[in-house]
């Protein structure tokens, strides 16, 4: 290539001119120096699939972001036919003749290379919500950056509220990158009512923090007392003038993970933080375990008799109480519920829930759930089903396994009513990704500890009449 620069006939200094041929030189070989972009898509619908391992003979780990994109620059695979094994819970490709599941390709720079995976699973993966880097691997491979970093890396489990025309989130234990210890007092953010443009990758859900005077994420549930505080139950309430209150649940955490005081907590709007209101249980030898509480996640609904009522479970009711905040308040008005234990399968096995979330579907005209088996098959803690009940107390039934992974963690699953059409034919429920409970396997990059979106449809023949309608 020759590059052709007229002399400007003015004071245009010898620096001048090296500057803008250096920046002619970047940016005619740019497309040459940029890594080979590897694309995964679904089969069929051409949608890109976050979370997708390619991992080569040497054991280099290559994991798609939130584009399905991942860059690859290394020297040793560029201009080199180079096998890679695809694992992606639920995604891959089929076995060759020895069993084995991957692809060739040969990696160069500027080029744009396409693996198409076929979904197993019946939950369609659209991306990570949490952390840094959603689209760490689209920007390297030279696509303009999507959007700022928040300062966090990975958070826990999440519960969500509606409160003042936004939608207020919260997250369990959080790690940021400045050190391994980051926040232990609840972080949070909110986002609009509807901050998501459709229930389609690529994903990004663009939270606003609640962060200190150096804008890091920050506790917004400084509960006295030592040890990280963890909150449930979240949900507004009006209150007998007619405010609403944003209230929560409490618990007090000391290693190995053991609950040594539960209480209630109502938000204070101007600090933007989590007030004590009342202890409701100190750990003791009389009272070794907390009572039933306000936790879990929050569901409104209306009784028979056409009362306001709030459900709290997890996933199925445990408790339930007017709709106020005095109600809420005040553990008299407390109704305790026992939760059913099991849930039978449609073909027949018997499924016990760990953790999961409820809701109304307008569209099934049945309240549907989604939870985590207890030690389930292939991963203790990552098989996701999905059931359905008459009524939100059960009795559930028909379930069917929507989401499975190979040695992961998926646990905690909520229900993310906020963010489709309660009447329509799309479920998006988001869980933490994690190591923890698993058989040691290696952290995914970027993905661990944080939380994933999927995506149920409804009209999907795999889900029909799942309850025996």
């Amino acid at each position: 290539m020759v590059l052709i620069i007229p002399w400007i006939a003015c004071r245009c200094t010898p620096w001048a001119v090296t500057l803008a041929l250096a920046a002619c030189v970047a940016s005619a070989g740019a497309p040459a120096e940029r890594p080979c972009r590897i694309e995964i898509v679904e089969r069929g619908s051409g949608w890109p699939v976050p979370l997708v391992e390619l991992r080569t003979t040497h054991q280099l780990r290559l994991v798609s972001d939130n584009a399905g994109v991942i860059a690859v620059d290394q020297p040793d695979l560029l201009g080199r036919e180079t096998w890679f094994t695809v694992a992606g819970h639920g995604y891959g490709v089929p076995a060759d003749g020895f069993g084995q599941r991957g692809v060739r390709l040969v990696p160069r720079r500027g080029e744009t290379l396409r693996v198409e995976v076929e979904r197993a699973i019946v939950a369609r993966r659209l991306g990570r919500l949490t952390g840094a880097g959603l689209f760490a691997e689209e920007e390297r491979s030279g696509s303009p950056p999507r959007g700022a970093a928040d300062g966090v890396f990975g958070c826990d489990s999440v519960v969500v509220a509606r409160h003042r025309g936004r939608l207020h989130w919260a997250w369990g234990d959080t790690t940021v990158p400045r050190y391994p210890l980051g926040v232990f007092q609840t972080s949070g953010a909110t986002t609009p009512l509807a901050p998501l443009a459709a229930a389609e990758p690529p994903l990004m859900l663009r939270y606003e923090p609640f962060a200190d005077g150096a804008g890091r994420p920050r506790g917004i549930c400084p509960m006295p007392g030592k040890g990280p505080t963890w909150i449930g139950g979240m949900v507004s309430l009006p209150a007998a003038g007619g405010d609403e209150r944003l209230v929560a649940s409490y618990v007090k955490i000391e290693p190995p993970l053991e609950a040594i005081e539960a209480g209630l907590c109502i938000w204070d709007d101007a600090a933007a933080e989590f007030r004590p209101h009342r202890v409701v249980w100190t750990k003791s030898p009389a009272a070794p375990r907390p009572p039933p509480l306000p936790d879990g996640h929050a569901v409104r609904w209306r009784d028979d008799d056409g009362r306001e009522r709030v459900l709290f479970g997890n996933p199925f009711p445990t408790l339930e109480c007017a709709a106020t905040v005095e109600a809420w308040g005040d553990p008299a008005a407390w109704v305790t519920r026992e939760p059913q234990r099991d849930v039978a399968a449609r073909d027949g096995a018997i499924v016990r829930p760990h953790r999961g979330s409820i809701a109304w579907s307008g569209y099934r005209r049945r309240w549907i759930t989604v939870f985590t088996e207890r030690f389930g098959k292939p991963s203790p803690f990552g098989e996701v089903w999905y059931a359905e009940a008459p009524a939100p107390t059960g009795p559930w039934g028909g379930a069917v396994k929507v989401l499975s992974h190979d040695n992961y963690s998926f646990y905690n699953p909520r229900i993310d009513v906020e963010l489709a059409d309660p009447d329509g034919p799309v479920v998006l429920f988001e869980g933490t990704y994690s190591t923890m409970f698993a058989a040691s396997p290696p952290p995914t990059p970027r993905h661990d500890y944080n939380q994933i979106l999927y995506r149920l449809d409804l009209d999907d023949p795999r889900l029909a009449g799942p309850a025996g309608d």
